[in-house]
């Protein structure tokens, strides 16, 4: 698969910004959704208000994170930062995602200030239009051939073009398609996230559910994944993914949020 869908003149478009803007867009229509459904004083207008301010900012979120783990490239090359120039050619494929979150953090404490609605309740409408984009992101991965993982023998192996990272580090190599197993496991807990929804729960409750399975899911994945950003000698996704369970693991148990009524 090549990872440009078409050209306009000498500028490129890419399968991976293609599958961003439709994960934006379904992330957008299914937060309105939940937003009429919870009858949070919101308008279509606010929630473009939040996409522009928060996904901006996940975005220059998940470069920093990711930059933090090439400091020593990024300073002599400082235009690979925005994905220019230097010789490893850092671009799209130079995000992590729990920078992006921590990015969409300030824009969300932002959002809610702003706008003078209840944190947790604009959250657990957010919850799952953020797991299905994430999901859908992740067909941008494949398409791109990044967040890919080590060789393996296994029959649902993929071979990735020369012309993408996968294809560079293992040319002619069946690896773990990890992104595809990333989206299998953003489905499921969107799935989840749909059906937990309207049970009444106290706020918060569908916010924790989404950030604990999916850190115990990406957890498992990164064993597959090559590529993965460290600190010392644990992967940096396990360290983040323990923090996150073991803090909205006790905020959840703690506050009795999975109480109805």
């Amino acid at each position: 698969m090549d990872p440009i869908a078409f050209r306009i003149g000498s500028l490129d478009v890419r399968w991976y910004g293609i599958t961003y803007a439709l994960a934006l867009l379904l992330g957008l229509g299914v937060l309105w959704l939940e937003v009429r459904r919870k009858e949070l004083e919101l308008d279509f207008n606010d929630l473009v208000d939040f996409v522009l301010l928060a996904f901006p900012l996940g975005l220059i979120g998940a470069r920093i994170y990711y930059g933090l783990f090439y400091l020593d490239y990024f300073l002599q090359h400082p235009l690979g930062f925005v994905g220019l120039g230097g010789e490893r050619g850092f671009g799209v494929a130079g995000l992590a995602i729990h920078g992006g979150l921590l990015g969409g953090l300030v824009g969300l404490l932002i959002f809610v200030k702003w706008k003078e609605v209840d944190f947790w309740d604009f959250t657990d409408s957010l919850a799952p239009a953020l797991i299905l984009g994430q999901a859908v992101g992740r067909v941008g991965n494949l398409l791109n051939g990044d967040a890919y993982g080590y060789p393996t023998n296994l029959p649902w192996g993929l071979k990735f073009g020369p012309n993408t990272p996968a294809g560079l580090e293992f040319p002619g190599q069946k690896l773990h398609p990890t992104m595809v197993y990333e989206m299998i496991l953003n489905l499921l807990i969107f799935a989840l996230l749909w059906r937990l929804r309207q049970g009444g729960h106290k706020g918060g409750f569908i916010t924790s559910v989404y950030l604990i399975t999916y850190s115990v899911g990406r957890s498992l994945i990164s064993f597959f994944r090559a590529g993965s950003l460290w600190v010392g000698p644990i992967r940096a996704a396990h360290l983040i993914s323990i923090i996150i369970v073991i803090v909205f693991g006790y905020f959840l148990l703690e506050g009795k949020l999975y109480r109805t009524g």
